[in-house]
């Protein structure tokens, strides 16, 4: 399997470093580095404690972790975000509550049900994945019309069915 080396800056105590789960896997799980309560409708900054110095050519995706989208309504707004080549502050993960109501109760990620209410994410919590991806760079030529280059499936937003 290919490798290409990432570097990555450890800016606080405690930080849990990104890890495979399996060596087959195409995303690390990311750690949160701080306890964050989450209320419903609020969208929060989760510090990991890491800076990446990423290779040109190349991008850091953050996705969601499916067992949180199940199980909560835990949502990363931005995905999937990118991490440029070039950013070399904090990753922060953006988390957004999508409950609509308060329960009362607190809930941390562990809890089944997608129950409404607050989240509290706790420290060395697992609240998302990151992939690196390779980006090549697009070069536009222009053209009097796209419709004769390649093949035009003949439909526009929704016209492949709902299946």
């Amino acid at each position: 399997m290919k490798s290409i080396k990432v570097y990555i800056e450890i800016i606080s105590e405690g930080v849990k470093l990104p890890e495979y789960a399996n060596s087959y896997d195409s995303g690390m799980d990311v750690f949160a580095n701080e306890e964050v309560e989450v209320k419903p409708l609020e969208t929060v900054l989760v510090k990991t404690g890491l800076k990446f110095a990423i290779p040109e050519g190349y991008e850091i995706q953050v996705r969601p972790r499916s067992g949180i989208s199940l199980n909560t309504p835990l949502r990363i707004p931005n995905s999937p975000g990118t991490i440029d080549a070039g950013y070399r502050d904090e990753l922060g993960i953006i988390v957004h509550n999508s409950s609509t109501k308060d329960s009362g109760e607190i809930y941390t990620i562990r809890d089944k049900g997608n129950k409404p209410g607050n989240y509290k994410i706790l420290k060395g919590d697992k609240i998302c994945q990151i992939v690196l991806a390779e980006v090549p760079r697009m070069e536009f030529e222009k053209v009097g019309s796209v419709r004769d280059i390649g093949t035009d499936r003949n439909g526009g937003f929704g016209s492949s069915g709902h299946s």
